[in-house]
């Protein structure tokens, strides 16, 4: 099997890994976005669900 697939699901984990990280340094001191904390929830939130569809695909591929 081509490595193409991992590697997709390894960088999608990746980025919403980074997307997850940032959404919660903004809530915890305000850093980078100094948005509103609906849209650092709505982060964390779609970000938890990549996650959890990289997982879910990651079994598949096995």
């Amino acid at each position: 099997m081509s490595d193409a697939p991992k590697k997709m699901i390894m960088g999608s984990m990746a980025a919403s890994g980074i997307v997850a990280a940032l959404a919660l340094a903004d809530i915890a001191i305000g850093v980078p976005f100094r948005g509103s904390m609906m849209m650092d929830i709505m982060f964390l939130v779609s970000a938890g669900l990549v996650l959890f569809l990289c997982w879910d695909a990651w079994k598949d591929l096995r």
